[in-house]
């Protein structure tokens, strides 16, 4: 027997065909199209896109496969998190979906907080910040500045559960992705209805109930099951791209991390009880197993690298290889990686630093050592945050572009003071998917399987680890140091800059 993984994100969709025994047995792919001509700040697709590239995907992947599509008894999606589809009442997109990284509704992410007392108070009541990507904002968006569809929404979809509801028909979601909507208390898993108040008293009625991920949706409709040639395909819950990459990194158990080297960066843990930052700094979600997963997203790693290999026109390899004629520390050079300002540490308008050049240091070689360590020290940053909300790490799992370079994660190891282990499978994020919908499968049949004993099994890890090295250990500690006073700094100045500015201006 044979399940499916999918993975519905900003750039495309991957699909995997997997066994039940978690071998890999083909992939596919389909790029997405943004909307054009937006505004600054606006960031949407529309949804038919993402059929449309799950069709050529899935197409593509069976095709490869060459089994018997009748024997594939399972399906799971994960998707791109805090998106917002809006349905009329005949389940169709009212408009695009705004995305996670649609900035626009920075003001509507502030009044709804406002509306609940504060940023402390919000986290108080909900047990998570409110941040500008987040789901709530984008619809008190929708009927401030476009009241007309706003009269037609019915339903309240994420991008996952847009995708379960075409291959359902049925509006669901579970607590994972739900809790990166804003509108749910993370702690006792349900919606809140004061944070609905702030935007609509009626749009409780246009949520749908929320479920625990152990509970699968439905089945593929029968129209979809005859167009792949398949039988009865038990659709999964699924989730968000973080909760299904946790899954597909066999990051279900304490102690376990998953750290992403991409365009940005983000680690998670998985916690058995609700990990509140009163601060906001981390994400406290909710994960995809019934558990929570703690969250920390920087906004820089592997963009920084991309902009110094065009500046000094090398590949990933060269850069390598300059970065290690550096010595660890680049001679106390620090780069702070703020290029698309910061996340966490809260710092939307920064820009990228370099610190403390010299005759010595002033070099390609060294300049690419403190870019790369500037990245880790970054995410350093929020990781001693997790560690102080109780976090107790003991191996941190590597997935992303940046987890393809050996000089990277030892500088993660020695940094984080953390073995670092890579996955045979990239593609953490559709492969959990699969996990998913296998143990919802099992679940459905009786079988009262633990999620982390399939992903024990199946989830298989790459022979080498990259031990950390403790002689390395108080320099990197120093310059941790020396990188959160210099960001603090920077953020005072730029308080003080803003401050004088807003009175001059009043005058």
């Amino acid at each position: 027997m044979y399940a499916i993984g999918i993975d519905s994100g900003t750039q495309g969709t991957k699909v995997l065909i997997v066994d039940l025994d978690g071998n890999i047995l083909s992939s596919g792919r389909a790029p997405h199209r943004f909307v054009d001509g937006l505004k600054p700040g606006e960031s949407e697709q529309d949804p038919h896109v993402w059929i449309q590239a799950l069709e050529q995907a899935l197409g593509e992947a069976l095709k490869e496969a060459s089994i018997n599509v009748q024997e594939i008894v399972s399906l799971g999606v994960s998707g791109q998190q805090h998106g917002f589809i809006p349905l009329d009442d005949e389940g169709r997109p009212i408009r695009p979906a705004k995305l996670w990284n649609d900035t626009s509704t920075a003001q509507e992410a502030d009044t709804i907080i406002q509306s609940l007392g504060g940023k402390k108070s919000y986290i108080q009541k909900m047990g998570i910040n409110l941040a500008v990507g987040y789901t709530a904002s984008k619809i008190l968006w929708l009927k401030q500045n476009e009241p007309a569809n706003y009269q037609k929404l019915h339903t309240v979809l994420l991008p996952h559960n847009y995708i379960n509801y075409f291959l359902t028909g049925k509006a669901h979601m579970e607590f994972g992705d739900a809790s990166g909507t804003g509108l749910m208390d993370i702690r006792k898993c349900m919606w809140d209805q004061e944070a609905i108040n702030a935007i609509d008293p009626e749009l409780a009625a246009k949520l749908p109930s929320l479920s625990h991920p152990a509970e699968y949706v439905g089945y593929l409709v029968k129209e979809i099951a005859e167009q792949f040639g398949m039988r009865k395909v038990l659709v999964g819950s699924g989730g968000g791209d973080n909760m299904m990459g946790a899954i597909g990194s066999g990051n279900v158990m304490p102690g376990l991390c998953t750290l992403s080297l991409g365009t940005s960066g983000t680690i998670s843990s998985y916690f058995a009880e609700p990990c509140i930052d009163p601060e906001g700094e981390i994400a406290s979600m909710c994960d995809s197993t019934g558990g929570w997963l703690p969250l920390l997203c920087t906004m820089n790693v592997t963009n920084t690298t991309e902009y110094l290999k065009i500046l000094l026109n090398i590949s990933n390899e060269e850069l390598d290889d300059l970065s290690q004629q550096a010595p660890g520390g680049a001679e106390r050079l620090l780069f702070l990686p703020f290029i698309d300002g910061e996340r966490v540490p809260v710092l939307p308008q920064a820009n990228g630093v370099f610190f403390g050049l010299t005759r010595k240091n002033f070099n390609a070689s060294h300049m690419a050592r403190a870019v790369m360590e500037g990245t880790i020290l970054n995410l350093g940053y929020g990781f001693s945050r997790m560690k102080s909300l109780g976090l107790i790490p003991s191996e941190i799992r590597a997935t992303g572009g940046g987890a393809k370079s050996k000089l990277w994660l030892q500088i993660v190891a020695d940094i984080f003071q953390t073995p670092v282990l890579t996955l045979r499978e990239e593609e953490a994020a559709a492969f959990g998917a699969a996990i998913q919908s296998i143990w919802n499968y099992h679940e459905s049949q009786g079988n009262k399987v633990k999620i982390e004993d399939l992903t024990e099994r199946m989830v298989k890890l790459e022979d080498r680890v990259v031990e950390p090295q403790p002689e390395t250990f108080p320099m990197y500690e120093e310059l941790q140091d020396r990188f959160n006073s210099l960001w603090q700094t920077l953020k005072q100045e730029f308080q003080t800059h803003r401050n004088t500015s807003n009175q001059n201006n009043s005058g």
